[in-house]
């Protein structure tokens, strides 16, 4: 992962907004829920969600979808693993087979 990319996503969950929409989507698994939920859920008014979505989409830390009328917003779960590994590369002075860190999120099975 590149710095600059490691930065936006960073500089992209910075806000307690996106962070907790994003962890949301992470809790939410791989199908996603409608953005409507989102705002519910969030209490986000709509125009407030558009922008903090497009924020998290820009950073490459969500993905959305249109079936319909209804637009489905999901993690990235690859790029949110990239981000994690790219932060912990150099954990235990450089040596990760001596560091205990689980790493990688996948999604349960249930949740395709």
């Amino acid at each position: 992962m590149e710095i600059l990319i490691a930065v936006s996503a960073l500089s992209a969950i910075a806000q307690e907004s996106r962070l907790e929409i994003f962890r949301f989507l992470v809790q939410a698994g791989k199908n996603g829920v409608p953005a409507g939920t989102i705002a519910q859920r969030l209490d986000l008014p709509p125009s407030t969600l558009s922008f903090h979505l497009n924020q998290l989409k820009q950073a490459g830390l969500i993905e959305c979808r249109r079936e319909s009328r209804t637009l489905f917003c999901s993690a990235n779960y690859d790029s949110m693993n990239d981000l994690m590994a790219y932060l912990t590369e150099n954990c235990c002075q450089g040596q990760a087979e001596n560091c205990d860190l689980s790493g990688a999120c996948v999604p349960d099975e249930k949740s395709k």
